[in-house]
């Protein structure tokens, strides 16, 4: 049955916006070019958009073209504001941005282990608040529209909300409830991490043309996530991607229910990476976090091309040779078990680890993976490293925004 003439408006309106938040300010003769609708059509949904508030004219396309022809239009971006989380044990990173991604604010807060609940809620919620507040120029964070946090451990399918990890701070899931409380006009959600910073590889990063890849997350502790066919695979209970759990030899023991130290986290965990190196005759950081553990990898990935990229002294090109090796002998464990059972033909190396190992690592992991599985997989490192999270964070903030923004009252079951 063919579409309403109320809907077939509201179909071309969004497929304009799609297309202005994609290309930036655009004419209404090249709209026309990429939406193939007639002119009459373009300039009607034009005055239509400018009219609500969505778009406005926002210069001309060149001195020599004056006239409506030559306007340039434009998402109206400071309409809406957005927020996005990367939660994490010891502190939350905030970013604020506009409606087409600008970033206007950013700020960083630690969190004491040893604080309360209350007390660590207070101080994430607060670091929104001034995020928000200096993206608005002093405004306060009544324009926040839309805040997406990325956060370790499962969310539940049914409810969206964090469930209880072990091992995770309790704070993680009484701050959505504290910012919902404090936000009621804004959308609040929350999703793990590892998925998150898949989002972000696949539109930004490093699997931009893969419709269907794993991303492994290898950083303070390790995850994964599953995309098929451009859609992010959660399970029955989100907890597709919990590879820390993952049995496999080496490891002295078993995870349980409750831990994973006696799974595949043992051996490519930050702390086991650490363990390794020093092993391997390297010098470790004192804190072996994400970005300690991808300071090891990446100092020896820079001692095997030498100062300069000369060749490196022969003792230091073994010791990180030797090092590089057996990382890569561990997670080709997991990359291998991921492509038996899931045969992606893809395998991005995540996370801070996978990023700092560059080239070096994700060659020598392909190499291994390619021994021990039948099935042709590609594996390749991490453009976006640590930094995935959030941005993830803030694309999914945007998409939910903008299915809003985009869609008049009234219509949002129309399509």
């Amino acid at each position: 049955m063919p579409a309403s003439p109320s809907t077939a408006r509201l179909i071309n309106d969004r497929l304009a916006l799609r297309l202005l938040q994609r290309e930036g300010s655009l004419t209404a003769g090249r709209l026309k070019q990429l939406t193939g609708l007639s002119r009459p059509t373009v300039a009607d949904l034009l005055e239509r958009l400018a009219a609500s508030g969505l778009i406005t004219v926002v210069g001309e396309s060149g001195a020599e073209r004056r006239g409506p022809n030559a306007r340039l239009y434009g998402i109206v971006a400071d309409r809406a504001h957005l927020a996005a989380l990367d939660v994490r044990t010891g502190g939350v990173l905030v970013l604020v941005s506009d409606l087409i991604g600008r970033v206007l604010a950013e700020v960083s807060v630690p969190i004491d282990g040893e604080a309360g609940t209350g007390a660590a809620v207070e101080r994430a919620v607060g670091a929104v608040e001034r995020a928000a507040t200096e993206a608005s120029g002093g405004a306060g964070w009544g324009r926040l529209h839309t805040v997406g946090i990325g956060a370790p451990g499962l969310v539940d399918p049914a409810t969206g909300e964090l469930r209880d990890s072990s091992g995770l701070p309790a704070w993680h899931r009484s701050l959505v409830a504290a910012l919902q409380e404090r936000l009621p006009e804004a959308r609040v959600t929350v999703e793990n991490e590892t998925n998150l910073a898949a989002v972000a590889e696949q539109r930004e990063g490093a699997a931009r043309d893969r419709d269907t890849f794993v991303l492994l997350w290898l950083g303070h502790g390790v995850g994964a996530a599953v995309v098929l066919d451009g859609t992010l695979r959660r399970g029955a209970s989100g907890g597709t991607g919990e590879i820390g759990f993952l049995p496999v030899p080496g490891t002295g023991g078993l995870p349980s229910a409750t831990d994973c130290e006696g799974g595949f986290h043992a051996l490519v965990g930050a702390a086991a990476i650490g363990a390794l190196a020093a092993r391997c005759g390297l010098p470790v950081p004192g804190v072996m976090d994400g970005p300690g553990a991808a300071r090891v990898v990446a100092e020896a990935v820079q001692a095997l091309a030498g100062p300069g990229g000369e060749a490196a002294a022969a003792a230091d090109a073994v010791h990180a040779g030797g090092f590089l090796d057996a990382l890569a002998d561990r997670v080709a464990m997991g990359a291998a078990s991921v492509a038996a059972l899931l045969d992606p033909g893809c395998v991005v190396l995540g996370g801070e680890v996978g990023q700092a190992g560059g080239a070096e690592l994700a060659g020598r992991v392909a190499e291994r993976v390619r021994r021990m599985s039948p099935l042709a997989t590609e594996v390749r490192a991490s453009e976006l490293g640590g930094g995935a999270v959030l941005r993830g964070a803030l694309l999914t903030a945007r998409d939910r925004a903008q299915d809003e923004l985009f869609t008049p009252p009234g219509h949002r079951d129309a399509l």
